[in-house]
């Protein structure tokens, strides 16, 4: 097969989708060596590949074609004007067209997948910026409509495909993404502690990642932080993202609250420091109002790092019975949550062993065989 994809958002998003885009076609590269692979990159004449698009180097099977215009320009073109520019006139002919973030641009010949990784727009509009939401609405059950077949991170996805765009269960695959083996437990005191004075950490803290937008529930986390600080005396707060849209209530709750030198925000993690941080937090607690998969908890669970996380949407089917769930807007179950994993040590090494067990369960391997096995089918018309 010669497949084209969208490669964009795995260059010019270091987190979130950009992590799962690179992650399940670096597996891709060491499982499939017949196929052919055009991926393109739309970052402009000046911007730069970071991360790199292959380590150490891409495959002889994978060619990589960085085009002249932005993924702004590349929207605007595919998806604001709706010109019928077929995707072929950058990768060539191909069998099989992946889009790995939402949207499908115009499509000549080929089978199409399409990648949805959850319809928030659609389940927590008010999350969403009002240009945003509208754009999402327009763009993407379009979208869902057009692809030959379609994959979602979770089943909670595959059901929201269902009920909110009547997507037949038949035309959805699921694939759960997986955890890179550099998130795990690490021993190495002087490793550890040089991360925690690169940034400042506190010696105990709850750690949470995630872009500071509001479907992440920051201020709930906030709230039942400042809460918890009447029994757990010394431990802190510790938010790791970058600003997305909407977060100025994220720091206003924290100056509310008096909490200024209890909660931080660190302005920039390196990548490669976040496994660290994640082993020197005592607990990770991420009380989203919804997910589409759930990265951060598997990459803390992986960690040995106890979780407490939200039992809506997706998150129970990534936690599993390895973290404690509580409803996203139950400030006190969520403070009484954490309460008792810092409080408990035979509960916190329990909870660590089991979610050590149950990121063993999510492989990157699996996960990019599971998606040749959809190239494979889509180009057979199954």
């Amino acid at each position: 097969m010669r497949i084209g994809v969208d490669y964009t958002s795995a260059i010019c998003q270091g987190a979130g989708i950009g992590r799962l885009t690179r992650c399940i076609f670096h597996a891709l590269a060491e499982v499939d060596q017949e196929n052919e692979y055009r991926l393109f990159v739309a970052t402009g004449r000046n911007h730069p590949s970071t991360p790199p698009p292959f380590q150490p180097s891409t495959p002889p099977t994978f060619h990589l074609k960085t085009i002249p215009l932005s993924d702004r320009g590349l929207n605007i073109v595919w998806h604001r004007l709706r010109l019928p520019l077929p995707v072929e006139l950058i990768t060539g002919a191909v069998d099989v067209f992946h889009s790995p973030d939402f949207t499908l641009p115009p499509v000549w010949r080929a089978r199409t997948v399409l990648t949805v990784h959850d319809l928030s727009f659609l389940r927590v509009p008010q999350c969403f910026t009002n240009a945003l939401r509208r754009y999402l609405e327009q763009v993407v059950p379009r979208s869902v409509s057009r692809a030959d077949h379609v994959i979602a991170d979770s089943e909670s996805t595959k059901r929201d495909l269902a009920e909110l765009l009547g997507t037949p269960a038949d035309k959805v695959t699921v694939i759960y993404s997986g955890v890179e083996p550099r998130f795990r437990p690490i021993t190495d005191r002087a490793r550890l502690e040089a991360v925690r004075r690169r940034y400042n950490l506190p010696e105990r803290f709850i750690l949470s990642v995630g872009t500071l937008q509001p479907r992440k529930n920051f201020g709930v986390l906030i709230e039942a932080f400042s809460r918890l600080k009447v029994g757990t005396g010394s431990c802190k707060l510790v938010i790791v993202g970058g600003k997305g849209w909407l977060y100025e209530d994220i720091f206003a709750r924290v100056e509310g609250l008096g909490l200024q030198g209890e909660v931080s925000f660190p302005s920039f993690v390196a990548d490669e420091d976040l496994p660290a941080i994640y082993n020197l937090a005592e607990v990770f607690a991420l009380p989203s109002l919804y997910e589409g998969f759930g990265l951060p908890p598997l990459e803390a669970m992986a960690c040995g790092t106890p979780v407490v996380t939200s039992n809506t949407s997706s998150l129970p089917e990534v936690v599993g019975d390895a973290g404690l769930m509580v409803e996203p807007m139950d400030v006190d179950g969520l403070a009484r949550a954490m309460a008792r994993l810092l409080e408990d040590g035979d509960l916190r090494r329990e909870m660590a062993q089991r979610g050590l067990a149950r990121a063993r369960e999510f492989t990157w391997e699996r996960a990019a065989r599971q998606l040749l096995a959809v190239y494979t089918g889509v180009m057979r018309g199954a």
